[in-house]
């Protein structure tokens, strides 16, 4: 009964709710007691995947979804009026008035784990596990129905799991991706909207002083540094993708040779084929080798096809979409 399974993103946000309302690194301010919870199974339909959380404090503030909707409210009220003091699991939809009364789709049940986090030993696990986030570490957590949660550094693939066998939670927790968006114009305005929505953390990079002058979304962070400077600073793991929006050759290859070389998830260029074929000749010329290249998505995004930037920016959202999923389900061995 108990498998591993892939998880999703949006840990991180979850986690730095759940330090705020602990407390952790403010030193001062009453604490709030706080309940962690987390799909650990699912069987039929389930509007959220395994390994999803939902983080609920005794004011009634959440962060997070397990569901729909039909499960929080209930989660909501029952913590708050009788919270567990260790862990506990949880079931919903095993009747039928369960699944009528939270409407579970197709019959489907999920399983959750409900963990207090009061303690100050749990505190100090949260704002370990936040830091390790926060410096892009993939770690595994586990946490026992009767044993206090343990934290160590993950090794093995890029990928991300969860393990249940009734007594014990293992989960194998990645840092977010994000996206390096090269060129400040109309493309890149919408592919940061459409993947910020998507919880893809999001920086464009735009050097020339015309464009980011006149860049007006002040809500999407823009860095004036050379793309390949910021590739080989921030952008050179796992979990980082870079996107050559400029339609320029001067800036787009100088990120795209650092990006090719580098770790990234993702690696894509906007342009028609004759001009993907165009930069993949250049790009060759000066120096990447054919398995570089190949790496190289472009024209990139799925094919709709799509004409106005917002279209063009929704086919390439749905395939960093895509390409998540894929190294998310590339789960180490534990």
């Amino acid at each position: 009964m108990s498998n591993r399974r892939s998880l999703t993103s949006g840990h991180a946000s979850v986690i730095h709710d759940v330090a705020r309302w602990l407390g952790v690194g403010e030193g001062v301010g009453e604490r709030e007691r706080v309940w962690l919870c987390t799909i650990v199974e699912t069987w039929g339909s389930s509007p959220r995947p395994v390994g999803s959380w939902l983080a609920v404090s005794e004011s009634g503030r959440w962060s997070g979804s397990v569901s729909g909707g039909c499960l929080e409210e209930d989660l909501l009220r029952r913590t708050a009026r009788d919270g567990p003091t260790q862990p506990v699991v949880v079931d919903y939809g095993i009747t039928d008035d369960d699944r009528d009364y939270f409407q579970l789709p197709c019959g489907g049940r999920i399983r959750l784990l409900v963990e207090p986090l009061h303690s100050a030993e749990a505190s100090e696990h949260i704002a370990a596990l936040a830091s390790a986030l926060d410096c892009r570490e993939p770690v595994v957590r586990r946490v026992g129905l009767h044993s206090a949660p343990e934290l160590e550094p993950a090794a093995g693939q890029p990928g991300s799991s969860v393990y249940f066998d009734g007594e014990c939670l293992e989960q194998v927790l990645q840092p977010e991706c994000r996206l390096l968006l090269i060129g400040a114009g109309e493309v890149a305005r919408y592919v940061a909207e459409f993947a910020m929505a998507a919880d893809f953390e999001v920086t464009i990079c735009e050097p020339r002083d015309a464009f980011a002058e006149g860049w007006g979304y002040p809500h999407i962070p823009l860095n004036r540094k050379l793309p390949d400077d910021l590739v080989a600073q921030h952008f050179a793991d796992p979990w980082s993708g870079i996107l050559a929006l400029a339609h320029d050759p001067r800036i787009d290859d100088m990120g795209l040779l650092a990006a090719l070389t580098a770790p990234g998830f993702y690696v894509g260029a906007m342009g028609s084929r004759k001009t993907s074929e165009a930069r993949r000749l250049r790009l060759a010329s000066l120096g990447l080798d054919q398995a570089s290249l190949n790496r190289l998505r472009a024209p990139i995004g799925v094919s709709i096809p799509s004409k106005t930037p917002a279209e063009i920016a929704i086919s390439v959202v749905a395939d960093l979409i895509a390409a998540r999923h894929h190294l998310r389900a590339a789960s180490p061995s534990l």
